[in-house]
């Protein structure tokens, strides 16, 4: 990157809003995956639409590879930087541009947190239903990149069933704007198309969602038990009776004993607990709790906490949506990794990871949506021990194998990235993946927009992503196998 672009780009944002220094860039070398690291050779902070749309025209004409940043908070790799690339950094577009009570949407730039929508419109009764875990620091252009779900998706839905419309800026420059004011507009589904696409096709500016009214009622229960396969045959019973529940999250023993030393939500002492929660008119949650109850009873549950405040319910969800960041206290570090299985084969694939916890000598951690299937391993490591970071990529890569052989995904909200694009041809045919690139060619026949990620490397858009900087530990590991 020359100094010609990058007086270019401080005409355009103004020059405190470069970055090229070398420890500002460190800030920017990864996001919430920090195994896979790479420096930018600059990083611009647009606070407007026209400023982004400005910047790609520079770099699709300069050639210049670029890669859009929310609030860091992806697990997949999907914003790690490219050797030699721009970051464009989208924190600062973070207004809330409409708020439409009469017509249950809220149009917002994509820096805004996920929360924060909620916390416009709670004063109206209403709601945005996707909550990842990370609701309050990620944003919601994140989100509609990977397509992020949260805890209540059984019932509710991802991102992409409460999307109307975006504003995104195409890697020519071009503005454009996908969707509409209705749920379901005429013509190809583009709208459908860009989220998801893990910011390889476009870069959103603004983002117009749909809320939903409060719920009359929510019932949530916390239930204990022996084993990992009782859980799961509840889950199972739950949805075979037609109760399709707001949530179903299961936490293993090891993600139990980490949430109660950060959070200290008072869970049992068990194996594993199971978290239901329904909600909708009174009347009808009342009885389907009871179902719900008796369920877990039948399947040995030792221990079942009804939530009788919102208090108590907060408490419970409190300490399942802190089950990543509390790992931190009971291991160095972890690596989360994404996969999802039939609900029907959740304790055989448990089962195995249990097998290949004893096995590898590493901690895995297990948190998952238990409701569709979408397991979270936080596979323990100490980057000082030689070996360790590089032994739990290895038994990541064994746990999405057995995702795959359940007939199952790579993923289920975390998005592809950088992190597991290597993974792609175990679930995609050459000629599934050719395809795949032919519809993001369309798009970015330059391959500069967020080059590397999703797809195997390199192949083609005559993209050939920098070398990715593994974690140094890592690297002393991988060294040492070889």
């Amino acid at each position: 990157m020359d100094r010609a672009f990058l007086a270019a780009l401080r005409r355009i944002v103004g020059d405190s809003n470069v970055l090229d220094d070398p420890l500002e860039l460190l800030t920017y070398e990864c996001d919430a995956l920090p195994h896979l690291r790479q420096t930018p050779a600059a990083v611009a902070l647009p606070s407007c639409a026209a400023e982004v749309q400005a910047i790609v025209r520079l770099c699709a004409r300069e050639g210049v590879p670029f890669v859009a940043r929310g609030h860091g908070t992806g697990l997949s790799g999907g914003a790690l930087p490219v050797a030699g690339g721009l970051v464009i950094a989208l924190a600062r577009l973070n207004r809330v541009l409409e708020v439409d009570i009469a017509n249950q949407r809220v149009t917002v730039e994509p820096g805004v947190t996920n929360l924060d929508i909620t916390k416009q419109v709670a004063p109206f009764g209403y709601y945005y239903a996707p909550d990842p875990s990370s609701q309050q620091v990620c944003s919601i252009g994140g989100n509609v990149a990977e397509n992020s779900g949260g805890a209540h998706c059984l019932k509710y839905g991802f991102t992409v069933h409460h999307v109307l419309s975006v504003d995104a800026v195409l890697p020519n420059g071009e503005l454009v704007r996908l969707g509409g004011a209705l749920a379901d507009t005429p013509g190809p589904d583009l709208l459908g198309l860009i989220i998801g696409s893990e910011g390889t096709l476009a870069i959103v500016t603004s983002v117009t969602v749909r809320i939903l009214r409060r719920p009359e009622t929510v019932q949530t229960l916390l239930a204990a038990f022996d084993t990992i396969d009782a859980g799961g045959a509840v889950v199972s019973d739950i949805i075979s009776a037609g109760i399709i529940p707001a949530a179903v999250e299961m936490m293993d023993s090891l993600a139990i004993r980490a949430a109660e030393a950060a959070v200290h939500p008072h869970f049992p002492d068990a194996d594993t607990v199971l978290i239901v929660e329904l909600d909708g008119p009174s009347a009808e949650v009342s009885a389907l709790f009871d179902i719900v109850v008796g369920l877990c009873q039948r399947h040995g549950a030792t221990t079942i906490e009804v939530a009788q405040t919102d208090e108590q319910r907060a408490r419970i969800w409190r300490g399942r949506k802190a089950a990543f960041a509390a790992m931190g206290r009971v291991s160095p570090n972890y690596y989360v990794q994404d996969g999802v299985v039939p609900r029907t084969k959740l304790p055989q694939v448990l089962n195995r990871i249990r097998a290949l916890e004893a096995r590898s000598g590493l901690r895995i951690g297990n948190v998952f949506h238990a409701g569709d299937g979408n397991l979270h391993p936080l596979i323990c490591y100490d980057e000082r021990i030689p070996g360790q970071a590089a032994a739990a990529v290895d038994v990541a890569a064994e746990i999405l194998a057995y995702c795959i052989e359940a007939g199952g995904s790579l993923t289920g909200e975390h998005g592809i990235g950088a992190d597991k694009s290597q993974y792609m041809p175990t679930m995609f045919s050459p000629d599934d993946l050719a395809l795949m690139q032919r519809v993001r060619a369309v798009f970015d026949p330059e391959g500069l927009c967020n080059p590397g990620k999703v797809f195997p490397t390199p192949r083609m858009c005559g993209e050939v992503p920098g070398p990715y900087r593994r974690h140094p530990a890592e690297a002393a590991g991988l060294a040492e196998r070889m």
